[in-house]
């Protein structure tokens, strides 16, 4: 009698069994509103029959199975989800391959278990909330007969390290294992893969700590798999298609090699690893490898070849000729392009020209961080090399900074001497930053630190999963002028909201900023900004923050800023009501799977 070998099985209208010899399974990352603008923009419109056009694609274009996400604040998750996957399912073309069901929120992951037919896989639980809300989750998906995906995440935070991986993820497969029942070949670890060549230096082993813990998971547990999101490693160079490609293609020729099963990519845009170019395949592997690395060397290497192939391969030759620029362009031309070597000269002889070092900083020097994240938004410009230009400005405001604090003690002095003295701070305007409650996902705000702390600000970083209260708490007690929150998946945009209403709540009177990924300044016109009445702003990124934290800290522009704002915000917010109210349509639903 023939046993059942114990492969990891998975079905649409068709089986997908993975046996030793199958290759890398391509999970297709185009049905996500948070990865395709025109998935998203059709989505939002109920356009869901167009919508199915990006699933068909996906599948022509070789994807084995389809991840669907409709983890948008501003969409009724459930419904989105649920009417989607019952128009996918009525297509044989496309619901021959199996489903990826994929959430930040378990009450989507729910509605779209109940509309699936064959084998699914959940993306994905994990045991940020604690073991019992992981083990409820997943007698859930047990129920509904999925796969699951387990992210390395627990109770202290996301794993960054290989340790940190291979100790949560062994965790999460005993738990499932011995209490819930799950067969070892139904659990799919993601032991996160993390932006590399961000410019900041504990970033740069990322990928090889996937590399490694993907290695040490299968050797420890050899039934399960391995998958993983691999378009974030690239983060740092969106925007230039040709490289992020070409990284994508070299981390998986590693990561397959040491055992990664699958993974979510675009299957239409994968180039083959032996049709790299050489240099770019070197390049990619010492940053991806984190070899030549030290002090960022293998980075600036790839930031240089990507700005070659940015202009169509035409190498840029050195050209002092901006020297003689005015001052003010010599200085914006050093921030964008993050040149150090004429700073020191520039900036004095701009202080000389100006009344005061002040005015240095809030003429010159921010309008060339204008610039750069000008470039930054449109995707001409890296982050590496935002942290660059905030590097510059660093060393400019160096200069000042002497200057600005001996104009401090002058004006101290002659309050004194005509006795008004104003006991006021005469220190840096403090910024608290937080990533909140439920997001561990930080490199955005690391950054926004970055550059705003080499603007003068004094900053007051409280890391990841950090609760409301603890926030409020610690901005009362550092006596912070302005509060930042960060956060990347959906539930964080609820988090906000509390916070917010929190903030009034306790009468605070700070301006709120707001930044990450999945923030808009639709979502934050519509449902954090009514909850809180003294200033919210949504900050594009983080070279933007610089502009917006100064017009906040300065008398003068603060009401007039603000009142520009909030009027913004307000008819974003009447526009939206309206559209809601006019495109109101009934769900379609489906009754639970038996």
């Amino acid at each position: 009698m023939s046993t059942i070998k114990p492969y990891s099985r998975f079905s649409g209208l068709e089986p997908l069994i993975v046996r030793p010899e199958t290759n890398f399974i391509n999970v297709g990352e185009r049905t996500n509103v948070t990865g395709s603008k025109k998935f998203a923009r059709l989505i939002r419109e109920n356009k869901y029959e167009e919508a199915l056009s990006v699933a068909r694609q996906q599948v022509e274009n070789g994807a084995q199975v389809i991840d669907v996400n409709m983890d948008d604040a501003l969409l009724d998750g459930v419904h989105a989800m649920t009417t989607f996957l019952n128009l996918l399912q009525s297509e044989p073309d496309i619901a021959r391959i199996p489903v990826m069901i994929d959430s930040s929120k378990f009450e989507i992951i729910n509605a779209g278990l109940k509309c699936v037919q064959g084998k699914c896989i959940v993306n994905s639980i994990s045991m940020k909330e604690g073991e019992a809300k992981f083990i409820e989750q997943a007698i859930i998906c047990k129920m509904f007969g999925a796969a699951v995906i387990v992210m390395a995440f627990d109770e202290k935070g996301q794993a960054d390290t290989k340790d940190r991986k291979v100790e949560i993820c062994h965790r999460a497969y005993k738990i499932l294992t011995e209490q819930v029942g799950f067969d070892p070949q139904d659990i799919i670890f993601d032991p996160n893969i993390f932006a590399i060549a961000t410019g900041l230096e504990e970033h740069n082993n990322y990928g090889v700590d996937f590399i490694e813990a993907t290695k040490e998971i299968k050797q420890l547990m050899p039934l399960t798999k391995i998958s993983g999101g691999v378009s974030n490693l690239s983060f740092s160079f969106r925007g230039n298609e040709h490289v992020r490609e070409a990284m994508h293609s070299v981390f998986l020729y590693y990561a397959i090699k040491a055992g990664m099963d699958m993974g979510i990519v675009n299957a239409g845009q994968l180039v083959v690893y032996d049709e790299i170019e050489p240099q770019l395949k070197k390049l990619c592997e010492d940053v991806i490898l984190n070899r030549n690395n030290d002090n960022n060397e293998a980075t600036e290497k790839l930031i240089v070849f990507a700005e070659t192939v940015k202009a169509d391969g035409k190498v840029t030759v050195k050209d002092e000729a901006w020297r003689n620029a005015s001052v003010e362009e010599r200085l914006k031309h050093s921030l964008v392009n993050g040149i150090t070597d004429y700073i020191d000269a520039d900036t004095e002889e701009a202080r000389q020209k100006y009344a005061r070092p002040l005015e240095v900083i809030e003429g010159p020097l921010m309008a060339g961080m204008d610039v750069v994240g000008d470039l930054f938004g449109s995707g001409k410009m890296f982050l590496p090399q935002v942290v660059k230009s905030a590097r510059v400005m660093k060393k400019s405001v160096a200069v000042l900074t002497p200057y600005i604090e001996q104009e401090k003690e002058d004006r101290k002095q002659a309050h004194l001497a005509a006795g008004t003295v104003n006991e006021e701070s005469a220190g840096a305007a403090k910024i608290l930053l937080a990533t909140v409650k439920g997001d561990v996902h930080d490199i955005g705000k690391n950054i926004v630190g970055v550059v705003l702390g080499c603007n003068g600000y004094d900053i007051k970083d409280m890391g990841v999963m950090v609760p409301a209260d603890k926030i409020l708490d610690e901005a009362e007690k550092f006596g912070a002028d302005i509060i930042g929150l960060s956060g990347l998946i959906t539930p964080s945009l609820d988090e906000m909201v509390h916070v917010a209403h929190e903030m009034k709540r306790r009468g605070m009177k700070q301006p709120l900023l707001i930044g990450g990924a999945t923030t808009s300044r639709m979502h934050t016109a519509v449902k954090i900004a009514p909850q809180y009445g003294n200033g919210v702003v949504h900050v594009l990124d983080a070279s933007r923050s610089v502009t917006v934290a100064g017009s906040l800290l300065n008398r003068e522009q603060k009401e007039d800023f603000l009142v520009g704002v909030n009027t913004e915000y307000l008819k974003l917010k009447e526009d939206f009501d309206n559209k809601k109210n006019s495109e109101a349509i009934p769900v379609i639903c489906r009754s639970s799977k038996e």
